[in-house]
């Protein structure tokens, strides 16, 4: 089964697999219609829609649309740090290359593939630009749990103060390499991927 959001994120979480499948669908509907749209048209009415369920089960998880993009984030966050996971289960142990290339790879991939993430990636940016500090202090918490044992490192706070540098610097070079083109530009990719590598290289080496 998919990932569903934290359960602190719904009005109501999910018990029975049919519930947990309703609302993976409702997930799906509204990053469709986020990416068709926006979210100024986007509204629940048109979400159940989509997603072929009662405007009521929509209510049963999310009070409005806000919430809806919330929880997509959340979902997006989950199913990121899996694809990373997935990632490093194939590569060598220790390797912090390898992991670094991982962490940009699958992030990168999730920018030009999943649905509505150009609007809410790991924290809602609604309205349109909007960042503050909480999805990138939440990421880098989490990439730091999944690769301390990795690499064979304490999560301590100098490590989880690197990957918050790591992860700010790569979120704002990524989002600028996906203004000058849709697709992001390769240039300015190697350029982050070279700058990680920089400087995690004194800390990791």
């Amino acid at each position: 089964m998919k990932p569903v959001p934290h359960a602190t994120s719904l009005r109501r979480a999910p018990v029975q697999r049919r519930s947990a499948e309703r609302l993976t669908r409702i997930l799906d509907a509204c990053a469709g219609l986020l990416d068709e749209v926006g979210y100024d048209a986007l509204s629940t009415r048109a979400v159940a829609q989509r997603a072929g369920v009662p405007i009521g089960s929509v209510y049963r998880f999310f009070g409005n649309k806000r919430e809806m993009a919330d929880a997509l984030a959340q979902r997006n966050l989950e199913r990121y740090v899996e694809r990373v996971g997935e990632r490093l289960d194939r590569a060598r142990t220790g390797d912090w290359r390898a992991a670094m290339d991982a962490v940009l790879d699958e992030y990168l991939a999730m920018k030009r593939t999943a649905p509505g993430f150009s609007l809410v990636d790991f924290g809602n940016q609604i309205p349109v630009g909007s960042r503050h500090d909480e999805p990138n202090t939440r990421v880098s918490d989490r990439l730091t749990e999944l690769l301390a044992g990795y690499l064979g490192r304490t999560p301590d706070p100098d490590l989880r103060r690197v990957f918050l540098v790591a992860v700010e610097s790569a979120d704002t070079l990524v989002h600028l390499a996906f203004r000058i083109d849709p697709q992001g530009d390769e240039a300015i990719i190697t350029e982050t991927r070279e700058l990680l590598r920089a400087y995690l290289a004194r800390v990791l080496d």
